[in-house]
């Protein structure tokens, strides 16, 4: 059941992160082409892209979230029993409702992270694209003489 669920999450953040590099590769492949010389915005572009695709699945499936399936957590003894031995939790069954939970955790974790990464990006594309303005600012009035 949990190689399912692990499975399931992958998917599920595969599948979003792939849908996110879909819609976001004509923007992301206008700006590269403005600011960096065309034989290597080509690199960029690819190299944005897989950036989104593991950003995103980092992001969405969460191994440390998904340990508490498999392993059992220690109860703390009671304050009566300060020698007892701590005893082990049943490990978290995985329901239905649990299916949803985690795949909804999994969507908005996916979503969140290539939020971040796009951020992230766009505002050093859009620093890079005014210093280019101000070049191409600066060179214009020295071509006109």
């Amino acid at each position: 059941m949990f190689l399912t669920h692990l499975a399931v999450t992958f998917g599920v953040s595969f599948a979003t992160a792939a849908l996110v590099a879909r819609v976001f590769s004509d923007p992301v492949d206008r700006i590269l082409s403005r600011i960096i010389a065309d034989d290597i915005s080509s690199a960029w572009r690819k190299y944005m892209t897989f950036a989104i695709y593991v950003t995103g699945v980092s992001g969405g499936v969460r191994i440390w979230d998904l340990e508490k399936y498999i392993t059992p957590k220690k109860m703390p003894s009671p304050r009566s029993l300060e020698g007892a031995p701590e005893a082990l939790a049943k490990v978290i069954e995985l329901t239905t409702e649990r299916w949803i939970l985690e795949v909804y955790r999994t969507l908005i974790g996916t979503l969140q992270s290539i939020a971040w990464m796009l951020l992230v990006f766009f505002v050093f594309a859009l620093i890079a694209y005014v210093v280019v303005r101000i070049g191409e600012r600066r060179a214009a009035p020295q071509n006109q003489d």
